[in-house]
């Protein structure tokens, strides 16, 4: 039994330490997945054919339309000038007296009504940068202050965010975007004000020291003095549109559970539980206008580049949609191994309470492969069904188990090799010796508010 689990650990730790140095993982899941199967003794090719892609292809079916209408979303919301108009007037409105919370509340917004994460680090970074220079705050602390407000409560713990890792947990406990709000909005708050706290008392460390913006900085974005931009009102319209009709699709009057005959449904299109896929029809809804507005606000600034936009999203959800569908995939090779009977009762029996057992699981995943939805997808594709029938048992609401699975997956993924921490960095033109302690405090602290949260509900709920 012994090397069947250490087959299951190496590979996870070859993958951990390829993704780290900058592999893809499309590639070396698949190879390490095999890795513990040849160890393992179990048949090679039928656990490859059979079950490393069936589950992987069934994780593209089940979320590419969300990944490529998101990715397009961003990418219309940048072309157009909206996301951009956003920044600028928040940043414009609070000054560089509030610089930092003028940019937590920059990302926050543009994360929150649904753009992807890189198109608002990129959209943010040059108006962060002017108004840092501007209050003569470190350059160094742009990168965690963007991760506050773009990686963190907007992401995946204030009920409704469009972000994927608030999708996944719908498919494996039949909940939808809005589950557990209360749990979501006091965990926001927590990460907002802890957040907040620790990068002024940063700035104020650096100013007492005598620390400005500096010299030399690269990537130095330039703004143009007389830039127009459009009018706030019209740049937030598509998010708008997005959330609003996110709520409505699946939980308002025009909810698209009572769209179709559940009867029909079961019998043509093998669904089951029509629960399990109504928050992702009501996201592909809700993106599809959101996209034909951001489109409609400025299409004549749109077109000339809609094209080659257009390829440079479908590209990028490409490759992040197969990312996370091979990790799905290794997870589910794993599952089927002799050795992960006895990880599970570890992993399971790491707490009486299921909400913390369900924690750790998926913030371990999420840190070692440096992907929240992927640590996350691992997590539930292994475990979920054990979650779930531990929390009936203990009479806990599977909105419970959703919201904290979701934040959790947000914890300990900005490890140094999360992908979205290398770009951030590679945006602003910072090493992760100069700001990587910052985003870093920030992860501790959001892995915090999670636990915090998991036995506060465990223990008084």
């Amino acid at each position: 039994m012994i090397i069947e689990v250490l087959s299951i650990v190496l590979a996870l730790g070859l993958l951990m330490f390829f993704a780290y140095r900058g592999y893809p993982v499309i590639v070396f899941a698949p190879i390490f997945t095999l890795l513990a199967v040849v160890l393992s003794g179990i048949a090679l090719l039928p656990s490859y054919t059979e079950t490393f892609m069936t589950n992987a292809a069934n994780y593209v079916k089940s979320f590419f339309p969300i990944f490529l209408l998101g990715a397009i979303f961003g990418k219309m919301m940048e072309l157009s000038g909206a996301a951009s108009s956003i920044a600028h007037s928040i940043v414009k409105a609070l000054g560089s007296n509030r610089a930092m919370l003028a940019v937590v509340l920059a990302c926050s917004i543009l994360t929150y009504g649904g753009v992807s994460l890189f198109v608002v680090a990129f959209a943010v970074y040059p108006f962060a940068a002017a108004i840092f220079r501007e209050a003569n705050i470190p350059k160094r602390l742009i990168p965690g202050t963007i991760a506050l407000g773009a990686f963190t409560y907007t992401m995946d713990a204030l009920p409704g965010t469009p972000q994927i890792q608030n999708i996944i947990p719908t498919t494996y406990f039949g909940t939808d975007a809005y589950a557990a709000p209360l749990v979501g909005i006091i965990g926001a708050i927590m990460v907002f004000v802890g957040g907040m706290y620790w990068l002024e008392r940063r700035r104020k460390q650096a100013a007492a020291a005598g620390e400005g913006y500096g010299d030399g900085h690269i990537n130095e974005p330039e703004l143009q003095k007389n830039q127009s931009y459009m009018n706030i009102w019209l740049a937030i319209l598509p998010l708008v549109i997005v959330l609003i009709g996110n709520y409505l699709f699946s939980r308002g009057f025009w909810n698209v559970e009572t769209w179709y005959d559940a009867g029909m449904l079961k019998e043509s299109f093998k669904i089951d539980k029509v629960k399990n896929v109504v928050s992702s029809w009501a996201l592909i809804i809700s993106l599809s206008l959101g996209i034909i507005a951001a489109l409609l606000i400025n299409v004549n600034h749109v077109k000339t580049k809609l094209a080659s936009g257009l390829t440079a999203a479908a590209m990028g959800s490409l490759l992040a949609i197969f990312n996370t569908a091979s990790e799905v995939g290794f997870g589910n090779v794993v599952k089927t191994l002799p050795g992960f009977k006895l990880i599970q009762g570890w992993i399971t029996g790491a707490s009486s309470y299921p909400l913390v057992s369900e924690a750790v699981a998926v913030n371990v995943l999420a840190g070692v492969t440096g992907s929240a939805s992927g640590g996350m997808s691992i997590a539930l594709e292994v475990a979920g069904k054990q979650y779930l029938e531990l929390a009936n048992a203990a009479g806990i609401s599977p909105e419970l188990l959703h919201r904290i699975a979701s934040m959790a997956s947000g914890g300990m993924d900005t490890l140094p090799h999360n992908g979205a921490v290398i770009t951030l960095l590679a945006i602003t033109g910072l090493t992760h010796r100069q700001s990587y302690k910052d985003i870093f405090a920030i992860t501790v602290l959001k892995t915090a508010t999670v636990f915090i949260l998991a036995f506060a509900i465990s223990i008084f709920g």
